[in-house]
């Protein structure tokens, strides 16, 4: 048996649309009648009215559209039902669907006796063996989805058993066979492919929304602003997706309803209008948003329709430079006063979110001393001027000040910056009451510690910068942290009370600091502070003193150093080290201990041989080399421990309270008695 040709089946789509309502008003919007039945005639008639459709939107049906789910049929204008060419089956169910700008509703025709649309095919075998059958496999018959296709095994007709998605399967691959009577394959499979022939059933849809373009002022006719393209699940292979494109309303329409145009096949928006008309500072408002429309069918009535918002924003350049509001602003400040003391204001119509707009200020005259400085409120886009530099009213009682504005963002090629660009600003300083000041200030002195009491150190000299205003002056102790000065009130001699001493823990880096006050007479009276700062010379007026004061041995060391001693001194070099170490001979034999110097500051202390377990006291004598010299005893307390075994006990030495000459005295004794 030769090989059969695949065949080809050709299956109708059904069409499903949403039914809407309109709400309910006075005056209904929607069909009057919603629900049709009609018996299925023998055949539909090209142009032959099939029933008439009537619906309002109560707004006049201006734009009124009607849809039909079966692409063979269409909606006059006034309202009939007609078929664009002789057609028979049409399935059980027609949907029309109408729509305007205000209103939509869907209007269902019944067919009384109508049958869903489903597509057969016979599968002829001439030669085919008597009692032989025939079988169907494949994807929709015994493979997912199961059971779409069967097959009359005797006459080897094959139908559809429900309807048919293309959008979800395209093709099916069948494969047809012949069995015997026990079900061996005689001859095949022979393929069979079904093609799903397409129907307009999907609407366009926008998907990748929102979308959102942008368009320079001023920009040339013709310029690009945005794409909008849908896509249509249908065939693309057929008039079912080909889509054309139309903008069906602009809002607002000012200063005109066509500012825009779309590129029907493309989707590409345009600008249509003269540069002059796209000036966003004349518009009523810089964004627009256009209704698109995707219709299939090549844009024909017939096709299906979808929707998506574009909105376009109008951007800004800087075709504004910013102005003064006024040509000259006044300002008052107080002498020695800083922070604001004007904001100046500026018109400029670019937009408030852009560079275009936001202003930036330069000082180009009047300020010498840089006693200004100009920054830009974020917020407002005035310039906030103000005093950093305290200003002296005896020395300027105005200043006049020549301010420039301009944009952070460069101005467009065609425009520039005018007269209204700059601005003067008069600035009056009123007088105040100042505090008087002293000269020098810090006032720095040298002098001895423990000088004297009642020693002139300095005079102070304060001055009060009102030099138009005669008042007097008072001077008085501000911070004395030691208590040891005072101040004349009338001249400001300042002498000591007590003795400096530059060990004092009021002094540091041998540096002591007081604050000084100098009040003038005005009304109210103002303060200036002054600051001293007294350099003490160093006395030697401190002996030094050992560490450490206590130190262990043990009774049978080998090792007869004792510790090592160190020395510090209050004073300053030179009175301080090199130290000299002695034990005092008057109250120590010199042959139990010995004392040995290690370098300038430190001396070891050892015995000259082992002593039993007790406490004594070793008095030590240490001279700094000051002129003349001071020479401090300091007690060493050395305890002899029993140390046996790694442990140190030096309890028993504590209820010893001997000092060694007792203990040599009493061994002296001991030896007489003998």
């Amino acid at each position: 048996m030769q090989p059969r040709t695949p065949l080809v089946v050709c299956v109708l789509l059904s069409q499903v649309l949403l039914l809407t309502s309109a709400e309910d008003l006075d005056c209904t919007p929607g069909f009057q009648q919603k629900v049709f039945h009609i018996n299925q005639p023998a055949e539909f008639i090209e142009d032959q009215s099939i029933l008439n459709l009537t619906f309002s939107d109560c707004k006049g049906n201006n734009k009124l559209r009607y849809e039909v789910s079966n692409p063979y049929f269409k909606v006059n204008s006034d309202g009939g039902l007609v078929a664009l060419r002789n057609i028979t089956a049409v399935g059980r169910t027609l949907f029309i669907h109408a729509r305007t700008p205000h209103a939509e509703d869907m209007a269902e025709l019944v067919i009384v006796g109508g049958k869903d649309i489903q597509g057969s095919l016979q599968v002829v075998d001439s030669d085919r063996p008597e009692g032989s059958k025939f079988r169907l496999t494949g994807k929709g018959v015994d493979q997912e989805p199961k059971g779409i296709f069967r097959i009359n095994e005797n006459t080897g007709s094959v139908s559809v058993t429900r309807s048919l998605d293309r959008e979800m399967i395209a093709t099916y691959q069948l494969f047809v066979e012949t069995t015997d009577v026990n079900g061996r394959t005689l001859e095949g499979p022979v393929p069979l492919e079904v093609i799903v022939i397409d129907q307009n059933d999907n609407r366009p849809i926008f998907r990748e929304g929102p979308y959102v373009g942008h368009v320079m002022e001023g920009s040339p006719t013709g310029t690009t602003v945005m794409r909008m393209t849908a896509i249509d699940a249908d065939d693309p292979a057929t008039d079912n997706a080909l889509l054309r494109y139309n903008i069906r309303q602009q809002t607002p329409d000012k200063p005109s309803p066509n500012m825009f145009y779309i590129d029907p096949e493309k989707g590409d928006i345009v600008t249509v209008v003269s540069p002059a008309l796209l000036d966003r500072e004349t518009l009523e408002n810089p964004k627009y948003e256009l209704i698109i429309e995707a219709q299939d069918m090549a844009g024909l009535d017939v096709g299906l329709t979808g929707t998506a918002t574009a909105t376009i924003m109008i951007d800004d350049k800087n075709d504004h430079s910013p102005k003064f509001t006024k040509k000259e602003f006044q300002a008052t400040v107080e002498e020695g006063a800083v922070g604001v003391i004007v904001n100046l204001t500026v018109e400029d119509k670019d937009d408030p979110t852009t560079g275009a707009w936001r202003a930036a200020y330069t000082i180009i005259n009047g300020n010498p001393g840089q006693s200004f400085e100009i920054h830009t409120n974020p917020q407002t886009n005035e310039g906030m001027l103000s005093v950093v530099k305290p200003l002296d009213y005896e020395i300027s009682a105005f200043h006049t000040l020549l301010i420039k504005v301009e944009n952070e963002d460069p101005l467009v090629p065609d425009v520039s910056y005018g007269p209204s660009s700059t601005a003067t600003v008069h600035i009056t300083v009123l007088d105040v009451n100042e505090g008087p000041v002293f000269y020098p200030d810090p006032m720095m002195v040298t002098r001895q510690e423990n000088i004297s009491v009642g020693s002139v150190l300095l005079t102070v000299n304060a001055t009060d910068p009102d030099s138009l205003q005669h008042q007097t002056i008072r001077y008085s102790v501000y911070k004395d942290p030691a208590g040891w000065l005072n101040i004349n009130p009338i001249n400001g001699t300042v002498d000591t009370t007590a003795v400096l001493d530059r060990e004092s823990p009021f002094v540091h880096n041998s540096v002591y600091t007081a604050l000084f006050l100098a009040i003038d007479s005005g009304d109210p009276p103002a303060t200036g502070t002054g600051t001293l700062l007294i350099t003490l010379e160093d006395v030697n007026d401190n002996a030094p003193f050992i560490y450490p004061t206590v130190a262990e041995v043990c009774d049978d060391a080998k090792n007869l150093s004792v510790v090592i001693l160190g020395a510090s001194d209050k004073d300053l070099h030179p009175n301080t080290d090199p130290f000299k170490f002695e034990i005092h001979k008057q109250t120590v034999p010199d042959k139990v201990w010995k004392i040995s110097k290690i370098n300038n500051t430190h001396a070891l202390v050892s015995l000259l041989q082992n002593l039993n377990k007790a406490n004594y006291n070793l008095p030590i004598m240490v001279t700094d080399s000051g002129k003349p010299p001071m020479t401090n005893i300091t007690d060493l307390r050395v305890q002899v421990c029993s140390c046996k075994n790694s442990k140190v006990d030096c309890n028993a030495a504590g209820a010893l309270h001997a000092s060694v000459p007792a203990l040599l005295l009493l061994c002296l004794f001991s030896l007489a008695c003998l």
